[in-house]
């Protein structure tokens, strides 16, 4: 009788085994997180209009032939990478454009003059994050290569977002915040592009310098403080946050960057103290913007208490409170509630609708499939070789987890409102299009870091081994 094939221990202990792809299990949650939109689809659609439309076949055989392009992809060029990311992915957005879905059929219900139906747009918008997504994987067959164009990136991240800023009102203004570019019909949100470029930059900037950053040169109820000439990074950082939000009048992008930078530096030298000092430079910034900008006090005074500027400023935030408090635990199902109530409710609170039809549950499980995407990142960061990939893995994947609590934080009540979109759930073309590149960019990360090492020389004994003796009679 013969066994079967197995994984011999002492060539696995010698480093010659090699380890599972795992793109099996890939198509298979692939194809569960198809099967859950196009399930979410349906459910919209007989709750809203009573049948089923011949769109929604449409829009199966288009988002399923979106995925089956991205897994094969992959499979080609990036076979060991990890299978979980490209699923969160995929469950994310489909979630979304049902969402948005339900709310296109809500303003038909409702009488809307707007023509045009958003889900079918941000499908587009998905198909051309897609072919980003192909393009980044064929170019960039190692991502070490990105720390050569380190400074190149930067300044292109810096353009794109001094773009908005000189740009008249007219062309690049919405809600009060000049962080758009729009022409003849067509707007992009830079912004959304200059985070992935100086992360980059941060990534590759902070490993040439991580050992000038972590000295200390005093110790402060017990943390270690840097030395004075040293600070200027952090300080270069909070300087362009601050013009973000003079210039731009950008709570969120502000908030974000500088986020993004501090918590990179501190995970480049270990050191708590950067954390403090991001923190309290933060704080000081935030009371000179609410001294000095009025869009500022607005917010904030909207986020004490909306309830008192509900028929002003706090409508937006009291409207989507008022939906998580009638969708409770369970929601009141896909269809069943009225998320069209809070404004621009496909993008910036899209969080709400899904709290108020899917209920407290259905929007813990959204957020887990987030720490999902952001733990299999931070993993890739861990486990990649070189000191520039695991910066940049954890840059991106504290990007995303970063975005949504600021982002849930605003919907909820519990910080300000900041004007970013949910990665991958809301409606927004540049949101959708810049996070399928992150996506690409990590994606090549975490196969580099599952790539078994090239072998450097005969292989060791293993542990126990001993040499076998001949013995003659």
């Amino acid at each position: 009788m013969t066994a079967g094939p197995t994984t011999d221990p002492r060539a696995a202990a010698a480093g010659t085994a090699t380890p599972p792809k795992r793109r099996g299990t890939e198509l298979a949650l692939l194809g569960f997180a198809v099967l859950i939109t196009l399930v979410a689809q349906a459910i919209v659609d007989l709750t809203v209009t009573g049948s089923l439309t011949t769109e929604l076949a449409t829009f199966g055989l288009w988002f399923t032939a979106l995925w089956t392009v991205a897994h094969l992809v992959v499979r080609r060029w990036a076979p060991y990478a990890d299978p979980l990311l490209l699923p969160a992915v995929a469950l994310l957005i489909g979630l979304g454009l049902s969402f948005i879905h339900r709310l296109d059929l809500a303003a038909r219900q409702a009488g809307s003059t707007v023509s045009r139906e958003d889900a079918p747009v941000q499908l587009v918008w998905a198909t051309l994050g897609l072919v980003l997504f192909v393009g980044v994987l064929l170019v960039l067959r190692d991502h070490r290569l990105l720390s050569r164009f380190a400074y190149t990136l930067a300044l292109i991240g810096l353009v794109l977002l001094a773009i908005p800023a000189v740009l008249p009102a007219s062309l690049s203004e919405v809600n009060g915040a000049k962080i758009w570019i729009r022409v003849a019909g067509f707007s992009i949100q830079p912004g959304e592009f200059a985070k992935i470029c100086l992360t980059v930059f941060f990534a590759a900037y902070l490993v040439d310098k991580r050992d000038v950053l972590a000295l200390a040169s005093r110790r402060v109820m017990g943390l270690e403080l840097p030395r004075g000439r040293d600070l200027g990074p952090v300080l270069v950082a909070w300087g362009l946050s601050i013009l973000v939000l003079v210039f731009e009048r950008d709570l969120g992008s502000s908030l974000l960057l500088f986020g993004i930078f501090v918590v990179m530096l501190y995970v480049a030298t270990e050191r708590a103290s950067w954390l403090v000092i991001g923190l309290g430079l933060f704080a000081g910034g935030a009371l000179i913007a609410y001294q000095l900008f009025g869009h500022v006090q607005q917010r904030v005074d909207s986020w004490l208490d909306p309830f008192e500027y509900y028929d002003g400023s706090g409508f937006q935030v009291a409207q989507a409170l008022f939906g998580l408090g009638t969708g409770g635990l369970f929601g009141a199902g896909l269809g069943g509630g009225r998320p069209d109530q809070v404004p621009v409710a496909k993008s910036d609170f899209i969080a709400a609708a899904v709290g108020e039809e899917l209920g407290l549950f259905g929007l813990v499980a959204v957020i887990i499939v987030y720490l999902v995407l952001v733990e299999r990142g931070l993993r890739t960061s861990l486990i990649v070789r070189d000191a520039f990939g695991k910066l940049l893995a954890a840059g991106l994947s504290f990007a995303i987890a970063w975005q949504v609590f600021v982002v849930l934080g605003g919907v909820t009540g519990l910080l300000p409102l900041t004007g970013l979109t949910t990665p991958f759930l809301a409606y927004g073309g540049s949101s959708l299009v810049a996070n399928f590149v992150l996506v690409a960019v990590l994606v090549r990360i975490s196969d580099a870091a599952r790539r078994p090492a090239a072998p450097t020389g005969p292989p060791k004994p293993a542990l126990g081994d001993a040499p076998t003796e001949v013995v003659q009679t």
